[in-house]
């Protein structure tokens, strides 16, 4: 038997379809390995995501639409980090994912690497985005 870890996103309000879309249309290798879809009846709203297995820069993730309503969300002490080749893609990235999202380190050199950004996303994710040097 073998074990897998994968990061596992629990998104709330039925936006996890809407977050993997950015994603998938932003990020190369990304895309859904599988998805399970909420069924009239369940628990979650009819048609929000159960369970889904997506990559992201051809890495594994996991996530669900939660039907519960948590006092709690995404924290930026757990990010995805990204290490870009191009200035020009990173650029871009940035841009695209903090579109109504918050910058919390705008892209600038920090000095650990040629250039670093620190966000969160509109839905809430947090990611850091670096050239390395």
């Amino acid at each position: 038997m073998t074990t897998i870890a994968r990061p596992f996103f629990m998104f709330q309000g039925g936006t996890a379809q809407a977050a993997l879309d950015l994603y998938f249309a932003t990020l190369p290798d990304s895309g859904m390995v599988r998805v399970e879809h909420w069924k009239e009846g369940e628990p979650g709203p009819a048609g929000t995501i159960k369970a889904a297995v997506f990559t992201i820069c051809g890495r594994e993730f996991m996530c669900s639409d939660s039907p519960i309503d948590h006092g709690f969300t995404f924290t930026p002490s757990s990010s995805t980090f990204l290490d870009f080749t191009s200035e020009a893609e990173l650029e871009r990235v940035y841009r695209t994912l903090l579109d109504g999202g918050q910058a919390l380190m705008p892209l600038d050199d920090y000095g650990f690497s040629k250039r670093f950004g620190w966000i969160n996303d509109r839905f809430g994710l947090s990611w850091q985005l670096n050239l390395p040097l």
